[in-house]
């Protein structure tokens, strides 16, 4: 059963890449332009709590898109997306499998989300993080698009 804390929910489910922790957020703003801050490399150091800097030749990722993140100001480490489709992409970094990502449409908007591996479970506040200001940036964008 998910434990809900305001807009966030966090449990166990079953996930194309097998069981994850996941964590979900409600946001006020349309898939697509919440997919569109979550693919963006250009966007990934202002929501991602982890990262202050990115390479990559692909400003929006697809499956196959390669780069370098820094993390921490100052580790730089490779990544590569191994899956980006349905509005959920996939990476490793380092060579590491890592967090999955995704948007879900609702009615009322959308939800942004992270699945985590069980062992991870001392991400989850980075995730949560990255989620809220995943939202405000896409909430602030439906606002200044009208």
């Amino acid at each position: 059963m998910p434990l809900s804390l305001g807009a966030t929910t966090y449990g166990f489910e079953r996930t194309p890449d097998g069981r994850r922790l996941v964590i979900r957020r409600a946001v006020d703003a349309p898939a697509a332009l919440v997919w569109d801050v979550l693919t963006d490399t250009e966007r990934w150091p202002e929501w991602g709590p982890s990262i202050t800097a990115v390479e990559s030749p692909d400003r929006y990722i697809r499956a196959g898109s390669r780069g370098r993140v820094r993390a921490l100001g100052a580790v730089r480490l490779p990544f590569e997306i191994t899956s980006c489709e349905n509005h959920r992409w996939t990476w490793q970094v380092a060579g590491v499998t890592a967090t999955s990502h995704f948007v879900e449409a609702h009615p009322a908007g959308s939800v942004v989300g992270f699945e985590l591996p069980p062992l991870a479970v001392g991400y989850v506040p980075v995730c949560q993080r990255a989620c809220v200001r995943i939202g405000t940036l896409a909430e602030e964008l439906a606002r200044t698009n009208g």
